[in-house]
C-alpha cells in the first residue's frame, strides 16, 4: 500500500488548490469576456477626429464624467493626415450632440483616455455621428520646453533690464 509523507501531501494539497484556483480564474475572465463581446453587440459608433492623439491607444477608455462610458475601438490616419478614432458607447449612455471630445491623462505620467464633456443639447447622437469640436493631446514634452523657453525670455528680459539700471 502507498503511502504519501507529510511533505509529499502538502505538496500535492498546494499544487491541487493552485491548478483549482488557476482554472476558476480561467472561467471567470471567460465569462467576463462573452459577457463584454454581447454586450458589443448593442453598443453604438461615434468617430471623433483629433490632429494628434500620442499615447491613446486601441482599447483605452472612454469616460464622461469620470464614468467609463465606452472604449477605442479603431484608429486611424484619414486623408489630411488626422487620427479619426472610432469609439464604440454603450447603449445605456446617450450623449447630447453637442458634446465635445478631449484627450487627458490621469495625472502627470498616467494612462490617457477620452474625456467626453457633455453638451446641452437634447438631441441625440444616433449611430455614426462625429464630434464636431474635439481638443487633441496635450504632450508633456511640448509643455516642459514651454515653460523652459518662457523662464529664458524672463530671465533675458530681467537681465536686460537690471544692465540699464546699472549703467545710469
Amino acid at each position: 500500500m502507498n503511502t504519501y509523507t507529510k511533505e509529499e501531501t502538502k505538496n500535492l494539497i498546494i499544487g491541487s488548490s493552485v491548478a483549482l484556483l488557476f482554472i476558476a480564474f480561467l472561467v471567470y475572465f471567460n465569462i467576463q469576456r462573452n459577457v463584454w463581446k454581447n454586450a458589443e453587440d448593442t453598443d453604438y459608433t461615434l468617430y471623433a477626429t483629433f490632429n494628434r492623439t500620442d499615447g491613446l491607444v486601441v482599447g483605452d477608455k472612454v469616460r464622461m464624467a469620470g464614468i467609463e462610458v465606452g472604449h477605442i475601438e479603431k484608429s486611424v490616419l484619414d486623408e489630411d493626415f488626422r487620427a479619426t478614432l472610432t469609439l464604440k458607447i454603450r447603449d445605456d449612455y446617450h450623449i447630447p450632440d453637442d458634446s465635445s471630445a478631449a484627450i487627458v491623462s490621469s495625472g502627470i505620467m498616467g494612462a490617457k483616455y477620452i474625456e467626453i464633456e457633455p453638451g446641452g443639447s437634447e438631441d441625440f447622437f444616433p449611430d455614426g455621428g462625429e464630434f464636431t469640436y474635439t481638443q487633441d493631446a496635450i504632450v508633456l514634452e511640448e509643455l516642459v520646453d514651454r515653460i523652459i523657453a518662457l523662464g529664458k525670455a524672463k530671465r533675458k528680459t530681467s537681465e536686460n533690464t537690471e544692465n540699464k539700471t546699472t549703467e545710469e
